[in-house]
C-alpha cells in the first residue's frame, strides 16, 4: 500500500471533509502515539490532478507534541475512519504545535 490509500480504496476528499477536528494518532510499532488535529481538508486546483485519477485536495493537521516528526509515510488511526496511510510533510511550527501537510494528488 502506498502512501495515501486504505486497503479497499485509494483515500479521497470526502473521507475527511467530515473529520476537521477529529484526532488522528500515530499507530505504528516503535513510535510514539503522537495524536494529530485535522485542521482542514480543502480540494485543490483540478489542473494539478492527473485525468482520471481522483480529484487532487489537501489536509492540513496539527500536532501539539513540539517533536518534528521528518517527512514520510505515516500509519494513523481515526475513531471513525480507520487506519489509513498518509504522507506528512511538516510545514510550520508555532506556539500551538507542529503542522503537517498531506497532499492528495
Amino acid at each position: 500500500m502506498t502512501g495515501g490509500e486504505r486497503a479497499d480504496k485509494p483515500l479521497v476528499l470526502e473521507d475527511f471533509s467530515d473529520k476537521v477536528g477529529q484526532a488522528f494518532v500515530i499507530s505504528e510499532r516503535g513510535l510514539p502515539a503522537i495524536a494529530f488535529t485535522l485542521r482542514k481538508a480543502e480540494p485543490l486546483n483540478p489542473a494539478f490532478g492527473l485525468p482520471g485519477v481522483r480529484p487532487p485536495f489537501s489536509l492540513f493537521f496539527v500536532a501539539e507534541d513540539p517533536r518534528i516528526l521528518p517527512q514520510r509515510i505515516y500509519r494513523l488511526a481515526n475513531e471513525a475512519l480507520g487506519e489509513v496511510s498518509i504522507v506528512l510533510v511538516p510545514v510550520a511550527k508555532d506556539a500551538q504545535g507542529v503542522t503537517y501537510q498531506a497532499v492528495f494528488n
